[in-house]
């Protein structure tokens, strides 16, 4: 998500510092960016020019203190809450007092985030969807002392990107997570109680209108970034039966099936 996020701010014509915590996974992050911004060439997608103004657009660093001398970060580390907010505790110490903190969570609460700084105030929500260079679709999520000039900017920001705002309230899951909810759960069930197996689950909700089944989706996204989400969902609404996660999705994270990052979750993709 972090890759995809900067790809389409570089496109759009910012300049991007991109963090991560070894140079090993910069070097990994910053060759799958420049792979997709030439495959957008190819197909005609982005004008040459263009890609080669944003494939230098990038400074590569492992110094969280040089990444946060930007005039907006956006974080997109794992869905652990005390991991995020440590981030922003540290970002906190070395960001400029202008700077806005934005976390492309896609369940944490906003509030709960942003209690780490002293900026409540300049600190929203920014939730891509993935891929993030293809979605168009970004939750700006208000936080309950976000300032209006946050939410413009922010506003602003998603614009500039090409891509459709909604304003959401800092409530758990936000709105797409909450309610596709029930697009994961069931299919789980359906799995659970041996109804079909995931390959006819997934053909089953593709044939009225998804352009991806459940599985395929999760396997996007990641077994363990889902059910993370899931996790915290149930815990926000405080055990509401119908969010509950199911033992299957805490058996492929734990067995190492995450998905296409991994080579295998639901379906096989070591070839």
């Amino acid at each position: 998500m972090g890759a995809g996020i900067a790809q389409v701010t570089a496109l759009a014509g910012y300049q991007v510092v991109l963090y991560d915590i070894s140079e090993d996974v910069l070097h990994k992050a910053l060759t799958g960016i420049q792979t997709a911004i030439n495959q957008g060439v190819a197909r005609g997608k982005t004008a040459a020019e263009a890609a080669e103004t944003a494939k230098a657009a990038f400074t590569p660093t492992t110094s969280l203190a040089e990444a946060a001398q930007v005039d907006l970060v956006i974080e997109a580390a794992p869905e652990i809450i005390d991991l995020k907010r440590q981030i922003f505790a540290e970002l906190e110490s070395h960001a400029a007092p202008h700077t806005v903190f934005a976390s492309n969570t896609s369940s944490l609460s906003i509030d709960v985030l942003a209690a780490t700084t002293h900026r409540q105030d300049r600190f929203v929500g920014l939730h891509f969807f993935n891929p993030a260079y293809v979605m168009k679709l970004v939750e700006v999520i208000r936080g309950d002392f976000t300032s209006q000039a946050t939410i413009e900017m922010a506003l602003a920001y998603v614009a500039q990107l090409g891509k459709t705002a909604v304003l959401c309230k800092d409530t758990p899951a936000f709105i797409v997570n909450r309610v596709a909810r029930p697009f994961y759960g069931e299919a789980f069930r359906l799995l659970g109680e041996n109804a079909a197996d995931h390959a006819t689950i997934d053909k089953l909700l593709k044939s009225l209108g998804f352009r991806m089944g459940p599985f395929e989706l999760i396997d996007l996204i990641g077994c363990d970034v889902n059910f993370a989400v899931t996790r915290s969902v149930y815990e926000a609404y405080f055990q509401e039966p119908k969010y509950r996660p199911h033992p299957i999705q805490q058996r492929m994270v734990e067995s190492g099936r995450l998905g296409r990052k991994t080579g295998r979750g639901f379906y096989d993709y070591s070839e």
